[in-house]
């Protein structure tokens, strides 16, 4: 069956950069729309990118400009490339992909969830 594997996640100084990775494995059909989310301690999970069917893109405000959500369909893989980081983007962020398994009904799948800190 179909699984997202998140991986990219760390440490890093505040004004650096990193960048997650999500691929899906198992055979799929299509993909649809695909997103990251964030979640920190004792806050609400809140949606930071989305990346339409269409090829449209939207973004938090608090992450627009600094932010960009991409794919690699020859891959099933999405990335969340993260610059000019700061210590208020310390989550655990997860994404989540709206998809059709080969042979099945579409589905809504979540990554595993994968650390990021910025220290302060």
């Amino acid at each position: 069956q179909v699984q997202l594997v998140e991986s990219g996640g760390g440490w890093v100084q505040p004004g650096g950069s990193l960048r997650l990775s999500c691929a899906a494995s198992g055979r799929i059909f299509r993909i649809n729309n695909m997103r990251w989310y964030r979640q920190a301690p004792s806050k609400e999970r809140e949606l930071v990118a989305t990346l339409t069917s269409g090829g449209s893109t939207n973004y938090a405000s608090s992450v627009k400009g600094r932010f960009t959500i991409s794919r690699d369909s020859a891959k099933n893989t999405i990335y969340l490339q993260m610059n000019s980081l700061k210590p208020e983007d310390t989550a655990v962020y997860y994404c989540n992909a709206d998809l059709i398994p080969t042979g099945y009904n579409r589905g809504d799948y979540w990554g595993q969830g994968t650390q990021v800190t910025v220290p302060s």
